[in-house]
């Protein structure tokens, strides 16, 4: 069944959704706009009130095949009808065909499974410690992260990510980290010298090859390629958060090769298993220094997930999928481009990869990145921020041409209001 027709036969309730008592039961830890989703089919979904939206948001960089893609409703029926968890205590067929899937198509040699992002970005900043500890010596080693990253909510994770809005009321932080800004080569360098002192010294350095949720800032070339080359001279390892731009986003498989650089190691999560809840870390052989019993997790690489994974990977490759990421990104920026050239007061910057994108807003006027997002819904299109000026598009991976122009059509309408 093809993604159109599961669009044309998707039925809608029309039943109003009771906000008063899921706020009742549910923590807020988020805030929600307000608009219930209870059904999608490719790249829309639809709310309990039968209204349709463009899907530009993805769950947030997640649903890589889009919504009840024929290909992931086969996997995960298949997949459950014969074996959705087991320990890890056993070998699991599922796990092991994802990981030399991951292995022949990256720079990878041995793979981690677990849940999501911040565990994966866990497990890294684990196999660094005792990398540091075991082979480099290191008595307190420290992992250098960029400012304005984002590597997860677990303690470690949010001491990583360098944005003190992330990390009040949350102290005493994590020790063993510290902070360099975005694309500066000798704020690297500096920080390396500076922090070899003592039983101190700088053991790796996490960063993600383009900003997500700092504001979608690509990595500059020249400084990925420099910073490869200090940590083969110094012995630091170089770990990429590729949670967000990994699985083809970026046009690329992973996001490391826009940049012409190999990481020691790597995370993914988000669209690796298609919005099924999978994270994987990958390193190379020679810092793989984890021996049973060091690291574990009890959901992680169980062959539901692991199954359903390698789908959205085979499918990612059988359909070609990363040219049509290549091609709909090119013409997403032309046709923000052309709308900012309509708003030059109001929109100062359109930057990406592929299909993870931003329009950034003049720090000067009053609208907000939520102003955009809450403007574009009422004209049906579904968006998020990036912060507060930064608004972000990533669509499913399989957005067509005529749903890249009407996201650009509404984007325009959503900016008229919001400069009205």
């Amino acid at each position: 069944m093809s993604i159109q027709t599961l669009v044309e036969q998707a039925t809608i309730a029309s039943s109003p959704f009771d906000t008063d008592s899921f706020n009742q039961a549910v923590m807020s830890t988020y805030a929600r706009f307000p608009i219930a989703l209870e059904r999608g089919a490719g790249c829309r979904v639809w709310d309990t009130q039968g209204r349709e939206y463009l899907d530009f948001v993805a769950g947030i960089a997640t649903c890589t095949l889009g919504h009840a893609h024929p290909a992931l409703v086969e996997a995960v029926t298949r997949q459950i009808q014969k074996l959705h968890h087991v320990s890890n205590l056993y070998y699991i067929p599922e796990q092991g065909e994802l990981a030399k899937w991951i292995v022949q198509h990256s720079c990878a040699e041995r793979v981690f499974f677990c849940n999501s992002g911040a565990e994966a970005n866990e497990a890294a900043i684990k196999l660094v410690r005792k990398y540091a500890h075991t082979v480099l010596q290191i008595e307190k080693p420290i992992i250098l992260t960029a400012r304005d990253s984002f590597h997860g909510r677990t303690l470690a994770t949010i001491t990583a990510t360098a944005q003190p809005k992330y990390q009040k009321n949350f102290e005493p932080l994590v020790p063993g980290f510290d902070y360099v800004p975005y694309n500066d080569i000798g704020a690297v360098e500096a920080a390396i010298s500076e922090l070899d002192e003592g039983d101190y010294r700088v053991a790796a350095i996490l960063i993600e090859p383009l900003q997500g949720e700092g504001g979608v800032r690509p990595g500059d070339i020249a400084y990925f390629q420099k910073l490869r080359q200090i940590c083969n001279e110094t012995g630091v390892l170089l770990i990429f958060d590729e949670v967000q731009v990994g699985m083809g986003r970026s046009g690329k498989l992973w996001g490391y090769e826009c940049l012409g650089v190999e990481p020691d190691i790597f995370t993914s999560a988000k669209g690796l298993g298609g919005g099924i809840p999978i994270g994987a870390m990958m390193c190379k052989s020679f810092c793989d220094v984890f021996q049973p019993g060091e690291h574990a997790s009890t959901f992680g690489g169980n062959p539901f997930a692991c199954g359903v994974a390698l789908t959205v990977c085979e499918t990612l490759e059988r359909e070609n999928i990363l040219q049509n990421v290549q091609d709909r990104g090119e013409q997403l920026r032309d046709g923000l481009r052309a709308i900012a050239a309509k708003y030059p007061n109001h929109i100062t910057e359109v930057r990406g990869w592929g299909l993870i994108n931003g329009m950034e807003l003049n720090a000067d006027v009053q609208s907000t990145a939520p102003d955009v997002v809450k403007a574009a819904i009422d004209e049906g299109l579904l968006l998020v921020p990036a912060g507060p000026k930064v608004v972000r598009f990533v669509p499913p991976l399989i957005v067509t041409q005529a749903e890249v122009e009407q996201a650009l059509q509404a984007v325009d309408k959503a900016m008229a209001a919001v400069t009205a």
